[in-house]
Formats: C-alpha cells, structure tokens, sequence
C-alpha cells in the first residue's frame, strides 16, 4: 500500500480544492449567463479537469464516447461525475439529496444535472420526457444505474427503468466501466463514497493518496430501436461487470 502523503501536503491540496471551488462558483453566477452552450461545456470541461489533477488523479480513457448517447455508468465515488465531465460534457442524473449537498450541490444544479426525486410517479414522467428531449437534441446523459455507489470492486445489479427515454428517443447507450488505482497500480477503494461516509471523510481519503488513477472503459455503441429495456440492461451490467473484476480475478487454474 502507497504511504500516504503529509498532513501538511493534505492541507495544501484542500485549500487549492477550495479555491478551485469559489472559483467554480464565481464562473457560473458571472461567465455563466452570458455565454451559449458551447462555451459552457468548454467551462465545465476545463473545471472538472483541473479538479480531477488537485485530487492527485490521472484518467485514462479507453474506447470513444458517442454523441448523443446515453452513458450507464457504475458508480463509485461522487468525484466520478468530474472524472467524467473531464473527457465530455454530459448531463447527470442524480438523486435529489445531491441537490442539498453545500457547494456542490449548487454547482451541479446550475451546469445541467438532473435531480431524481425518489418514489414521485409524476416526477419520474417528466424527467423521462426531459431525458428523451436531451439526447433527441444531440446531447450526452450519464446515469447510475446501480442507483447508489459501491466500495469500486463490486457492481449491484442495473435497474432498468432509467433506460426507457433513450428506447423512447432511439439514441444509442454506452456502458462505461470505472475503475481506481492507486500509485502501486492496484485496484483501490480510496476514492469509494459509500456508506455512511461523508463527503468530507471521502475528500480527505483522497488527498492522502500520493497518486490516484482512474480508468474510463467506455463500450461501443448499442443501438436501442426495439430494445427490451430489462434485456438492454443485463446487457450493460454484464459489460461493465466483466471489466470491474477482470484484475481482481485470480490466475486460471
């Protein structure tokens, strides 16, 4: 296991974490409402990329991102909609209780994240109109179909529900598998949020690490004229199950 780095190096990545953070805050109440979507997403990406690298994370991107897809990821850590958001811009899919969250939650709900309210049928109606006229118009939406996050290593089964709107707007989906190492190269739970783990206890788990890298496996398209959305989803939990575990698999006998 890597030694963990200074309390004082600690402190210093925290405090350049929130000046990044006031930064972000002041690009969207100043920059924000005069610039068009183009520009916005150039923002955001430049943001989110800088936040990963003050985090001590590299990412690795494996396999190309559509336009207008659906991305299904497995989730690990709140810091994966930033890893994410550093390679291309997208709309989120969150729960609600995200939206409380200070700071972050403001800054996800003024650059294009959707908050799910669980247990509201009509609320569900209509992020699933808002989600088909997204990706009919061209744009990417991320969602967490596991529905909560795991310690990186596992994967809880895919609910299918949120895979309709792209069946509805016949617009591609791609699974896309994430995976944490540490500076050793092995596969580390470090940047997991999950639990009863606050984010301040995660964001300290993080700094401590020397180095972290995550790996973004992103699947080809698949094509969703048709589709089963329960058979669609068996499919995407089998493609980002099999890279989830494929290093954390034993030698062949």
């Amino acid at each position: 296991m890597p030694r963990p780095v200074s309390r004082p190096i600690r402190a210093l990545r925290l405090a350049r974490l929130a000046l990044h953070l006031a930064l972000g805050l002041a690009t969207i109440a100043l920059c924000f409402p005069f610039a068009d979507a183009a520009r916005r997403a150039r923002l955001r990406r430049r943001w989110s990329q800088r936040l990963v690298a003050l985090c001590g994370i590299e990412v690795e991107q494996n396999g190309e991102f559509a336009t207008g897809a659906l991305l299904a990821l497995n989730h690990v850590s709140w810091i994966d909609v930033f890893v994410v958001l550093s390679q291309v811009d997208a709309a989120f899919i969150a729960k609600a209780e995200v939206r409380r969250w200070p700071f972050i939650g403001w800054l996800a709900a003024r650059n294009g994240t959707i908050f799910l309210r669980r247990g509201s049928r009509g609320h569900a109606a209509a992020l699933a109109r808002a989600l088909v006229a997204h990706l009919r118009q061209g744009q990417n939406v991320a969602i967490f179909p596991e529905g909560t996050t795991t310690d990186g290593l596992s994967l809880h089964p895919f609910h299918a529900a949120l895979l309709q709107p792209a069946i509805d707007a016949g617009a591609p989906v791609q699974a896309v598998a994430i995976r944490y190492y540490d500076a050793n190269g092995r596969r580390t739970t470090a940047a997991a949020f999950y639990g009863r783990m606050t984010l301040m206890q995660s964001l300290w788990r993080i700094v401590r690490e020397p180095r972290l890298r995550v790996r973004l496996d992103v699947s080809p398209p698949f094509f969703t004229r048709g589709a089963d959305r329960k058979v669609l989803a068996h499919t995407l939990e089998a493609w980002v199950r099999e890279r989830v575990t494929e290093d954390l698999r034993g030698p062949s006998p």
